[in-house]
C-alpha cells in the first residue's frame, strides 16, 4: 500500500512532498515524491490520560468514534470500573479494547477505592497491584490520588509506587494544587505526570521540578487556556488529554480540536504535534508508530494544519476510518455489574434540624474544584430544603452497593428551577448522585437509577428521561451515536429545568470525587478535601 501527501516529519522537524509504502503493518520506505496531493500526513493522535467509562461506552465503542477524529492511541485509566468490580473490571476493558484497532494502553488504577472516606465496589490492595505490573497488558501505575499517603509515607501507597518501579512501569501523578516542598515530595517518589494543574503559576512549578504536565481539556475540567501558553518553551514535558470526555462530545471531536486551538493561538505545529502524537508515546513506551522508517503503520492523513480535519486513519497500516465513515466494527460481550441497593422513600432525603446556617457546596463551571461557602438554611416543618429561588438545592449520595442511608449536602450553581437530575456516574466509587428541587424528586430520580441499575437521568412532574448504563452501571452497551444522541437530549432536558452549566451531568459527577478539593459528599458524609476530613453540614 502507497499513500502520497505532505508528509510532516515531526521527528526532525520537516515538511516534504512524499510517498509511503506499507507493507505488514509497516512502515517499509519513506521517499520523497512529486506528486500533486496537497492532504498531509501525521502520526495519529494519543490521549495521554482518558477514563475510557465517561464516554459512557465500552473501548470497542469509544474506539469506533475516536479514530474518526485522528486517535490511533489512548493512555487509559480503568479507575471508575476497577472501583465498582476490582481486577475483574480491569480485565473486562482489556479484553474488549483488544478486539479493535485501537490502541489501548491500560494502566493499573492506583486508588481503589479512591480514599477510606467513601464505600466503593471493590478493594485494589499492593498485592493486587504487584501482580497487575507484572501483566504485559498493564503499562504504567495510574493516576496517584492519595497524595497525602505519599507525602506521609503510607505503607500501602508506597508499596504500590515500588511494584511499578520494580517493573519499570511510569506512575501518574494526580495532585491538584499541590505546590512548594509538598510536590517536591511527591515528584521524588517517582511520580512523573500531573493532569490536574489549574492554573499557568501550579503547572510551571511542576515543570520545573521535573514532572510532564498535561493540558486537560474534557467535559467537565477545561484547562487549556489556563495553560497552553506554556506550550511554546515547556512542550517537550507537555501532553494534552481529556481526562473525561462525554459522549455527546466524542461525537464532535477529540485530541484533534486541542491541536487546533494551540496552532489558532500561534503555537508553532511542530510543537503542538510533538505533544499531541509524540510525546505519550515516548514517555509511557506506546507501541504506537512515529512516521519513522519501520514504525508501525499508526498514521492519519490531514486536509491541512490549521482545522486539522482528519480525511483518513490508519492503525497497524489498516484503513480504520475515512471521510467520517468508521470501520471499527461492534462486538459482543458480555453485561457485568454490581448494584445492590433497593428503593429508597422521600424520608430518606429528609434532614430535620434547627440550625439557621448551613455549609454549601459552590460548584465552580468548567471546574472540578470546588468551594466552601456558608448560606441561609431554610427549614420546612423541622426539614431543611432545597431552596431554588436562591439556586441552593439538596444534593444526595446514596451507596449503591448496600442498603444505607443517603448522605445529604447542599450545593449552589446547578440551577434547577423544577425536578431532579441523577446519575451512577458518581467519581469514584460510582454511588449514585441526585440533585433536586424537592426531597420527592430527588427519591424519585434516585430510584429510577436503582430500577435499571445504573444510568444518567431527568426528571419533572410531567416527564422522565434516562440513559440506561447496564455495563457496571457506568457504560453502555449501545453504540456511540445512540448514547451520545440520548446523552444530548438529557443534558437538553436538565438546561431547561434550568441548569446554567455547560455539562451538568459532568459537573454532577465529580461532587463526589473526594480527592479534588475542597467541599465535596461521598455517601458517608459531606468532606472537606483540604483537611481531608469529613465535615458538618450544620454550621450553627
Amino acid at each position: 500500500m502507497k499513500i502520497q501527501g505532505n508528509i510532516v516529519d515531526i521527528v526532525n522537524k520537516q515538511i516534504f512532498k512524499g510517498e509511503i509504502l506499507v507493507e505488514n503493518g509497516k512502515i517499509k520506505s519513506i521517499q520523497a515524491s512529486n506528486h500533486k496531493v496537497e492532504n498531509y500526513i501525521i502520526p495519529g493522535f494519543v490521549d495521554a490520560h482518558i477514563h475510557i467509562e465517561s464516554s459512557m461506552l465500552v473501548p470497542s465503542e469509544f474506539a469506533k468514534v475516536a479514530v474518526l477524529h485522528g486517535t490511533v492511541a489512548t493512555v487509559s485509566d480503568p479507575h471508575e470500573i476497577a472501583n465498582v468490580l476490582g481486577v475483574e473490571g480491569v480485565d473486562f476493558m482489556i479484553a474488549n479494547g483488544k478486539q479493535v484497532p485501537l490502541k489501548f494502553h491500560f494502566g493499573a488504577p492506583s486508588c481503589v477505592p479512591a480514599t477510606s472516606f467513601e464505600s466503593a465496589g471493590a478493594v485494589i490492595d499492593s498485592e493486587d497491584i504487584k501482580k497487575m505490573m507484572e501483566n504485559p497488558d498493564i503499562n504504567y501505575l495510574a493516576e496517584m490520588m492519595n497524595y497525602p499517603g505519599v507525602l506521609f509515607d503510607d505503607a500501602e501507597v508506597m508499596a504500590k509506587i515500588k511494584h511499578a518501579k520494580d517493573n519499570n512501569k511510569p506512575i501518574d501523578g494526580h495532585a491538584p494544587g499541590l505546590r512548594g516542598a509538598d510536590v517536591s515530595k511527591y515528584i521524588a517518589a517517582g511520580i512523573s505526570t500531573d493532569h490536574e494543574c489549574f492554573s499557568y503559576d501550579e503547572a510551571l512549578e511542576k515543570l520545573e521540578k521535573g514532572m510532564k504536565v498535561l493540558i486537560r481539556e474534557g467535559s467537565a475540567a477545561k484547562n487549556f487556556e489556563a495553560l497552553i501558553a506554556l506550550a511554546p518553551e515547556h512542550y517537550k514535558n507537555m501532553m494534552f488529554c481529556s481526562d473525561d470526555k462525554h459522549p455527546d462530545d466524542l461525537l464532535v471531536g477529540h485530541i484533534n480540536q486541542l491541536c487546533e486551538r494551540a496552532v489558532a493561538k500561534g503555537v508553532d505545529v511542530f510543537k503542538v504535534l510533538e505533544m499531541a502524537c509524540i510525546n505519550p508515546v515516548k514517555h509511557y513506551k506506546m507501541d504506537v508508530g512515529l512516521l519513522q522508517l519501520n514504525d508501525a503503520a499508526d498514521f492519519i492523513v490531514v486536509e491541512d494544519l490549521k482545522s486539522f480535519k482528519v480525511l483518513e486513519t490508519y492503525i497497524e497500516g489498516h484503513l480504520v476510518a475515512k471521510q467520517g465513515e468508521s470501520f471499527v466494527q461492534s462486538v459482543t460481550f458480555d453485561l457485568l455489574n454490581n448494584f445492590n441497593t433497593n428503593p429508597k422513600n422521600s424520608a430518606d432525603f429528609e434532614f430535620l434540624t434547627t440550625a439557621t446556617t448551613m455549609q454549601v457546596i459552590e460548584a465552580l463551571d468548567g471546574e472540578l474544584i470546588t468551594n466552601s461557602i456558608q448560606e441561609k438554611a431554610k427549614i420546612i416543618k423541622g426539614n431543611l430544603v432545597s431552596d431554588p429561588d436562591r439556586d441552593l438545592l439538596k444534593m444526595t449520595v446514596v451507596n449503591r452497593y448496600k442498603d444505607s442511608k443517603p448522605s445529604i449536602a447542599f450545593i449552589k450553581n446547578i440551577g434547577l428551577k423544577t425536578g431532579a437530575i441523577a446519575s451512577s456516574v458518581g467519581h469514584d466509587s460510582h454511588n449514585i448522585i441526585a440533585v433536586g428541587v424537592s426531597d420527592e424528586a430527588i427519591c424519585k430520580a434516585v430510584n429510577l437509577i436503582i430500577k435499571h441499575k445504573g444510568g444518567v437521568c431527568a426528571i419533572t412532574e410531567s416527564e422522565e428521561l434516562i440513559v440506561p448504563l447496564p455495563v457496571a452501571g457506568i457504560m453502555s452497551d449501545q453504540s456511540a451515536k445512540d448514547v451520545g444522541l440520548a446523552y444530548a437530549q438529557l443534558d437538553l432536558m436538565a438546561k431547561k429545568m434550568g441548569s446554567t452549566l455547560r455539562a451538568p451531568y459532568m459537573t454532577l459527577s465529580f461532587m463526589a470525587l473526594l480527592v479534588i478539593p475542597s467541599l465535596k459528599l461521598s455517601d458517608q458524609g459531606l468532606f472537606d478535601g483540604r483537611a481531608f476530613a469529613f465535615t458538618n453540614l450544620i454550621q450553627d
